[in-house]
């Protein structure tokens, strides 16, 4: 447990001493700002009784921050410590793969859930000028917050799984990017492919990350999204597992 603590510590902190980690932290405040300046402008103009956090996610720089963001604070996980040689040091110190790739898995979770601290400000930002406590729902802030936990979890495994492929940095975030982005636009395949039976239409639903998160931004937490996010991640981490074990094959 000490060798995974530290572990951690050294994964997160490696994003807070070099400029990628601040690079991110203002793309990130630079997107969520945008489609909270997007919406202040909205409920201007024509005010809604649908909670903020539905209209929130429908801005399409929400989708940008899962999208883009998250295969960069992966990328350097695995393909830095090859690129650099550290990572045959890494793994021959006296840890576990295991812990190796769980340590690093947290370290870039907790860096994701860092960047996403600001969404929460937005509602009580909206409350102090309007004075409206359905801004402040603790419910469905807490959901809302889980799904993006949830939605984070899996792409950082997909992150880790990509990078744990690559020296490279840059095509580690490619891969990443392109698994991520074929997730998502499954969300579509309704659209694409009209379901003509009942099973299919409650399977399309199953694999909508967009209905998902609808769901999640009303204030409902379903066990099937919670069972798909959580299982996807899981078979994630178990193929970076055993690519990270693949050297002993070599």
């Amino acid at each position: 447990m000490r060798a995974y603590c530290t572990l951690v510590r050294r994964e997160l902190g490696a994003y807070f001493v070099s400029m990628t980690g601040y690079v991110l932290m203002g793309a990130t405040l630079l997107l969520l700002g945008g489609s909270f300046t997007l919406l202040a402008k909205l409920l201007n103009t024509d005010p809604s009784d649908v909670p903020i956090t539905e209209l929130f996610y429908k801005v399409q720089f929400f989708w940008l921050v899962l999208l883009l963001v998250s295969p960069l604070i992966t990328m350097r996980s695995f393909a830095l410590e090859k690129h650099t040689g550290t990572y045959e040091t890494l793994m021959t110190a006296p840890v576990s793969d295991i812990q190796v790739v769980l340590a690093k898995f947290t370290g870039v979770m907790l860096f994701y859930l860092v960047l996403w601290l600001p969404l929460m400000a937005y509602p009580w930002i909206l409350f102090k000028f309007t004075g409206d406590r359905l801004f402040l729902d603790p419910g469905t802030l807490g959901t809302t917050f889980t799904g993006v936990a949830l939605f984070g979890a899996l792409f950082m495994s997909i992150g880790c799984f990509a990078s744990a492929l690559t020296h490279s940095q840059i095509i580690a975030a490619v891969l990443a990017t392109g698994m991520g982005l074929a997730l998502f636009l499954l969300s579509f395949l309704s659209f694409i492919h009209p379901a003509r039976s009942g099973w299919q239409s409650r399977f399309y639903s199953h694999i909508s990350m967009v209905e998902h998160m609808l769901d999640f931004s009303r204030g409902v937490i379903d066990s099937r999204a919670l069972v798909f996010y959580l299982t996807l991640t899981a078979f994630f981490l178990f193929l970076t597992l055993k690519v990270v074990e693949s050297r002993r094959w070599k």
